[in-house]
């Protein structure tokens, strides 16, 4: 699963786009820790430590542990608001978690060994469907990423859902079972040579 990251954070006084305005120009966002039947929290954390965990590459498929004061809450990410222009990030959702409920998360899918691809070898190309999978997961059973090994894989081959091996304590939801994921396709200059030859 996703490494447990750590961000520090500490109650929001005052909320309103005015209050949030004097704590982005202080180098710190607004945020809030919400779900698990219990009220809303709005905190702040330091912008510096947020862009390093959203830097991870995994932070929305993460267990980010928020410590507000002496308690310390169990969240996924589920959404950053960026500014338009600068991509400053300007507030942040996390949702509570507990250890047995699943939650829907978005994981990306990673292909592997294309060296070890005839296909790839021959000049196809990788024609990736589905960069991302969502899937409902408890916890601790949240990968990094879905991996995908094209070891052997020659040009028309494609790869379904059902050819693919989830972690145990995840199902996916976003697609059905004969679902493609990617295919190998031929390149249109050896599509044409394989043309001309079929009329000669």
């Amino acid at each position: 699963m996703s490494e447990t990251l750590h961000l520090s954070a500490e109650p929001r006084e005052k909320v309103g786009k005015g209050a949030s305005r004097v704590l982005r120009r202080a180098g710190r966002i607004p945020a809030v820790v919400y779900g698990g039947n219990l009220e809303p929290v709005a905190v702040h954390l330091e912008e510096k430590a947020l862009k390093k965990a959203l830097g991870t590459g995994h932070f929305f498929n993460s267990i980010v542990e928020v410590t507000i004061g002496d308690l310390v809450v169990r969240t996924l990410p589920k959404d950053v608001a960026l500014h338009p222009v600068s991509d400053r990030p300007e507030h942040v959702d996390f949702l509570r978690v507990s250890a047995t409920h699943a939650v829907h998360v978005k994981v990306p899918v990673l292909f592997i060994n294309e060296d070890a691809s005839p296909g790839i070898k021959k000049g196809g190309v990788l024609n990736i469907v589905a960069h991302e999978l969502e899937l409902i997961a408890i916890p601790e059973s949240i990968p990094d990423d879905i991996t995908v090994d094209l070891t052997g894989l020659d040009v028309g081959a494609s790869i379904h859902m059902h050819d693919i091996t989830l972690p145990a304590g995840c199902k996916v939801v976003t697609h059905e079972a004969d679902a493609t994921i990617a295919t190998i396709v031929a390149p249109s200059a050896l599509k044409s040579s394989e043309g001309d030859a079929a009329k000669a």
